[in-house]
């Protein structure tokens, strides 16, 4: 039944369809079409635009995402855990923000690196903020 249709579709519809379609002789008799003639050839046209598309999909630019790679690509490596330690009471400033993503060239003072790599990884990486209460 399903390849019954199918074959009525491919065999009988489509070449009425095509056939029924205002094809012009020339490029030129495209501008010479009506609106409702070019709405009938929308659909067509879509068809073609769309297998053109999946034709050179495979060849265009690929964004690169790094889903799945290391954080930590160059601070302290030679340490086997990297830890920071800052006392909250030698804040000079009434805030101060620190680095989360790694890429800080200040590490670990953020320098907004996060912002780069996140448009890279697809991640939500941004900086530890810590306020300082003014009493």
């Amino acid at each position: 039944m399903v390849l019954e249709s199918i074959a009525r579709i491919i065999k009988i519809q489509l070449p009425a369809y095509l056939k029924k379609l205002p094809l012009p002789e020339t490029i030129g008799g495209f501008a010479s079409l009506t609106v409702s003639e070019w709405l009938r050839l929308l659909p067509l046209l879509g068809i073609l635009a769309l297998l053109g598309y999946l034709t050179i999909r495979p060849f265009l630019p690929k964004k690169k995402k790094q889903k799945d790679s290391l954080i930590n690509l160059k601070i302290q490596k030679e340490n086997p855990k990297v830890v920071n330690e800052i006392d909250i009471e030698d804040l000079k400033s009434t805030n101060a923000c620190y680095c989360r993503c790694w890429r800080s060239k200040t590490f670990p003072v953020c320098d907004k690196s996060h912002i780069k790599h996140n448009e890279l990884t697809g991640d939500n990486v941004g900086p530890l903020i810590l306020k300082k209460k003014i009493l």
